[in-house]
């Protein structure tokens, strides 16, 4: 056997992130410049950390202060990729080799492929039904398993992957900032199979040393190389001594900082026949990509694991409704035998468009934390604020506003109309639409909604603003389409109705708790508005 199908097996044990992060630095370093033989390292993690890829910015994907509080370490990779949670059951595997390897292939996708189908021969090995997920997962029934990735330097490349073994899942959701705050236990559960371990898959785990000698004779089987046990080398030692006090500081961990408005957490929901469909984007604004998505909801999804697929199918994709909407139309077509009874393409398409619509609202003032709780009808934010412009003195622009925002006990509670004595947030906001030039109204009921809506159509009102729940908006929504009169909707503040289980209540028009209205967003609606009818006015 020659001296290059000989490779080093490391295993460098439980260490902290920043000695792993490091090591994986040191190890490359030493194999582009020969100092040491081609690689397979088995490493672990201890405390509990997160780790960001090379090019996120710690405070945009991690709830630092859960982490300080629970005693969970922050670091960065010297790969990119997305922020992973690691605990001490979770067991990482690294390829470092010289590109040159005979059996490395060239191309990118045969390497990932080549490397991932070792980690599934052995999780096969293992009794679980893993397969490779172009382009860099290993996933068991739609559920990822193992997550992959890599960098190279001066001839030598690293190929790094996590094996999930006894997964802490809830931890996982905590300690990253994945847009969960809005769904409900049920969409939670639907966030939390999107991932597996080899726990849940076997009912227990495998002890660390069969995991990994059993990845390690996939390895040698796949590359065709022999793997002789070995530690770290003298040179290895004194690089990671001279490296290790950079890879625990502040310039390292925080080496990315972007804009405050880089990235986006958008959210957006619509009822379909089939059901509710939630969305929830991750997106670089800068580099205009979904670097994540999740799609949750009350619908039904044949196979199960379609749904997971169409995550990864739109993921890193432009930042473009035409763009998702092509990729997630030819998804469908590409999956004939997928279905999700009463929920077309068009449906998902439609609620993405809603999501990514709001990576523009700060460009109106809208604050980058509240893009979430603002949503528009029959247009876009702009489109809306375009059509108000041409409002004229009979057809004022009108501020709907939810009754159940009015005190239960005050005599307006049923009833159209308010005193304005500052009793509630309903006084506060029709004080606040008067002096923008606005028309406030309460509305009572939804039939009264719809004739208010009739109402304003009928005298040329443009559009109008309003405030409602995000459960009434997802419901009603094709009941706006229908009317057609644009909106913008700025979202309660509270628990509304259908939190409560109280919609039927509501619906009549006779719902007796509180909810509350968000002034201090929809002022900035107001003026936002204010100022476009004003440019206009001044044009003319």
């Amino acid at each position: 056997m020659r001296s290059s199908d000989t490779w080093r097996l490391l295993d460098t044990g439980v260490r902290t992130a920043a000695e792993n992060m490091a090591l994986d630095e040191v190890i490359l370093t030493a194999r582009s410049r020969n100092l040491v033989p081609d690689t397979l390292r088995f490493l672990q993690f201890g405390p509990p950390c997160v780790l960001v890829g090379y090019h996120q910015d710690v405070d945009q994907e991690v709830r630092v202060d859960w982490c300080k509080e629970h005693g969970v370490e922050i670091n960065r990779r010297i790969t990119g990729g997305g922020a992973l949670f690691w605990d001490r059951t979770q067991i990482g595997w690294e390829i470092i080799a010289s590109k040159n390897h005979p059996s490395i292939p060239s191309s990118l996708e045969d390497l990932y492929g080549k490397l991932c189908h070792a980690v599934v021969i052995a999780l096969h090995a293992l009794g679980v039904d893993a397969r490779f997920r172009p382009r860099n997962d290993i996933e068991v029934r739609g559920r990822k398993i193992s997550g992959t990735g890599g960098t190279d330097l001066d001839g030598a490349f690293l190929f790094q992957g996590t094996l999930l073994v006894d997964f802490d899942v809830n931890s996982m959701l905590r300690a990253l900032k994945i847009p969960t705050e809005k769904l409900k236990d049920k969409e939670i559960e639907s966030v939390k199979d999107r991932v597996t371990c080899l726990a849940w898959e076997l009912g227990s785990a495998p002890a660390a040393p069969e995991i990994k000698a059993t990845i390690a004779a996939a390895f040698e089987n796949v590359l065709g190389v022999r793997l002789v046990p070995g530690g770290l080398t003298p040179a290895e030692m004194d690089l990671l001594a001279r490296r290790l006090p950079y890879f625990k500081s502040s310039d390292w961990i925080r080496k990315i900082r972007q804009k405050p408005r880089s990235r986006f957490e958008l959210r957006s929901v619509r009822k379909t026949k089939g059901g509710l469909i939630r969305v929830a984007l991750v997106v670089d604004a800068r580099a205009s990509r979904v670097t994540s998505a999740f799609i949750t909801g009350d619908f039904f999804a044949y196979p199960k694991r379609a749904i997971y697929d169409l995550e990864a199918h739109i993921k890193n994709a432009r930042a473009d409704a035409r763009i998702l909407a092509h990729l997630v139309e030819e998804f469908f077509r590409r999956n004939h035998l997928m279905k999700i009874p009463g929920v077309a393409p068009q449906d998902i398409s439609d609620t993405i468009a809603d999501a990514l619509e709001k990576m523009h609202l700060p460009g109106f003032g809208i604050p980058p934390d509240e893009v979430n709780s603002v949503s528009s009808v029959n247009g876009s934010f702009e489109d809306v604020l375009r059509a108000l412009q041409c409002s004229s003195r009979t057809a004022p622009i009108a501020v709907l506003l939810p009754y159940c925002a009015k005190r239960p006990g005050c005599s307006f509670r049923y009833r159209s109309g308010c005193a304005e004595c500052k009793g509630c947030t309903i006084g506060d906001a029709y004080t606040m639409a008067r002096k923008l030039g606005f028309e406030p109204i309460t509305i009572q009921n939804y039939e009264m909604l719809e004739e208010v809506l009739e109402g304003l159509k009928a005298r040329g009102a443009p559009g109008f603003i309003g405030s409602c729940c995000e459960a009434f908006l997802a419901k009603h929504r094709n009941d706006f389409d229908r009317i057609g009169l644009p909106g913008i909707l700025v979202d309660v503040e509270n628990s509304t109705c259908y939190d409560l289980g109280k919609e039927k209540e509501a619906h009549r028009g006779v719902f007796e708790n509180q909810t509350t209205l968000n002034l201090r967003l929809i002022e900035k609606v107001l003026e936002v508005a204010s100022s476009f009818v004003a440019e206009r006015s001044s044009r003319v």
